[in-house]
């Protein structure tokens, strides 16, 4: 799976970049059919502590998967997408699997 890091408003340094190449490389391992997906990171202007945005964009074949998390930290907000688009993917492999059920009922049906 190819992943394009955007960092938008600041440079990213490597350490970061690391770990989001880690913690993305473990959805291909959840779900191998991941064609690419893009990171942006971005700090909002809020004068809050948790001015760090996170947004991660994956395309499947037939759908495009998203999630943004807003954190104190970098590392943070990039944790929780990952783990919102774990469950995601979880949910789209759950609908990929009623429809094939659902395309065999329907060959068995006719071949009766």
């Amino acid at each position: 799976m190819k992943i394009g890091v955007q960092s938008i408003r600041f440079n990213a340094n490597d350490n970061l970049l690391a770990f989001i190449e880690k913690k993305t490389s473990k959805l291909d391992l959840l779900f191998d059919q991941i064609i690419s997906g893009d990171v942006y990171l971005r700090i909002d202007k809020v004068q809050t502590d948790a001015n760090k945005i996170a947004e991660i964009k994956l395309m499947i074949p037939g759908c495009v998967l998203f999630a943004k998390q807003q954190c104190k930290s970098f590392e943070e907000a990039t944790d929780l997408a990952v783990e919102s688009l774990k469950r995601q993917i979880r949910k789209y492999k759950v609908r990929l699997r009623s429809r094939d059920r659902a395309i065999d009922l329907k060959k068995m049906k006719k071949v009766e």
